[in-house]
């Protein structure tokens, strides 16, 4: 397999960008909805358990 199609499957730039968009202010000039609002309040959550969960399991792997 060639290296830059390697490379593709590792880019972590838009997953970042998208937790960063996720957690900031909304920006008034952008229309919003309540639909828009709860998705992005479920991902808020899916995202910081996901965190603690990861937290707990490298705490655990270090504690054996």
């Amino acid at each position: 397999m060639h290296m830059s199609k390697i490379g593709e499957y590792f880019k972590l730039g838009e997953v970042f960008r998208y937790f960063y968009r996720v957690f900031q202010k909304p920006d008034p000039s952008r229309p919003t909805n309540a639909n828009i609002r709860m998705m992005h309040g479920i991902n808020r959550i899916s995202i910081i358990m996901f965190l603690i969960c990861l937290i707990v399991m490298i705490v655990r792997a270090i504690l054996r």
